[in-house]
């Protein structure tokens, strides 16, 4: 595996990249990770090894369980990857992480010690799932509308008081929506009227990156206090403001308010573009993030490790 690039950068995925067998391979293969495991099931109280290995899938899927998986897997990745590839590890210039993956992205970055940052991960998938409990909520992926376009849409199948709008800004083609359930199931059609080629619902619990998470935000807050950050010692762009961040006072600010925000992903790809990146590797579980690359800038190398070579 090698990633031709002088400035590179580490991503690291979200919720909905899970998959029963996740880090099998790695445990199998590297102590670090079994390591790593082992201490995540003394934080959070159960096997998430077993989880992953075996799931059962719709288990895995539980936004309370998904959640520190994809981050316990994406961290054993990146050591594992930075162990065996040391002289492309230096060269790592800046790290990102789609919505849950940028909790990953902080710990890589040496802005939250392993612990502290699963600690944080629980909480943050606890809260989550309270509000999506709380509402009948999801999320959709819809390919081919501009963002204008599909704001339109969403404006078009709310009534009354109903919360749909774009939540994962991820590449041209390929924005998420997120909103009530009644909202979303007017998507469809109304979508593929507007000229959209495909609606395709996403295994979440529940509308995120929206106001309906508003009860989290307090909670979160409250977990980040409690927790120890650091200033990072490479720069981590944030899904709130497409920035670089290392202060680890304003990425604790960032933090809690991105449960409530648009991820700003194609921003913050283009960010690092333009801050002299030219390489990424997608760190962890599957291959979503390397295809947004493709769509925004097709050119640019990218590779990923986690999956079963």
């Amino acid at each position: 595996m090698s990633l031709d690039a002088a400035k590179p950068a580490i991503l690291f995925p979200g919720q909905g990249a899970q998959t029963p067998g996740m880090g099998t391979w790695l445990c199998a293969e590297y102590p670090i990770a079994n390591e790593l495991f082992d201490e995540a099931a003394d934080v959070l109280g159960y096997d998430l090894k077993s989880l992953c290995a075996d799931g059962p899938a719709e288990k895995l899927n539980e936004t309370v369980h998904s959640q520190p998986a994809l981050f316990v897997v994406g961290v054993a990745a990146a050591r594992v990857h930075d162990d065996l590839n040391p002289e492309l590890a230096k060269k790592i210039v800046a790290a990102a992480g789609l919505s849950l993956g940028e909790y990953t992205a902080v710990c890589y970055a040496g802005g939250v010690s392993f612990a502290d940052g699963l600690k944080l991960v629980q909480k943050r998938g606890e809260a989550m799932q309270a509000c999506a409990d709380a509402t009948d909520s999801g999320m959709a992926s819809v390919l081919g509308l501009d963002l204008e376009k599909l704001t339109s849409v969403c404006e078009e199948c709310r009534s009354g008081d109903e919360i749909l709008q774009p939540a994962n800004l991820l590449c041209p083609g390929n924005i998420a929506v997120s909103g009530h359930r009644s909202a979303l199931e007017r998507l469809e059609p109304a979508a593929s009227a507007a000229g959209a080629m495909k609606v395709v619902p996403l295994s979440v619990a529940g509308a995120f990156h929206t106001p309906i998470m508003d009860g989290a935000v307090e909670q979160l807050t409250r977990a980040l206090e409690e927790v120890e950050l650091s200033d990072t010692r490479i720069p981590v762009y944030s899904n709130v403001d497409a920035k670089p961040h290392t202060s680890a006072d304003e990425i604790r600010q960032l933090l809690a308010r991105q449960v409530v925000n648009p991820v700003r992903w194609d921003d913050s790809i283009n960010a690092m573009l333009g801050d002299g990146v030219d390489g990424f590797l997608e760190a962890g579980t599957g291959r979503v993030l390397r295809g947004t690359i493709k769509r925004i800038a097709r050119k640019t190398p990218t590779d990923g490790f986690g999956d079963q070579p």
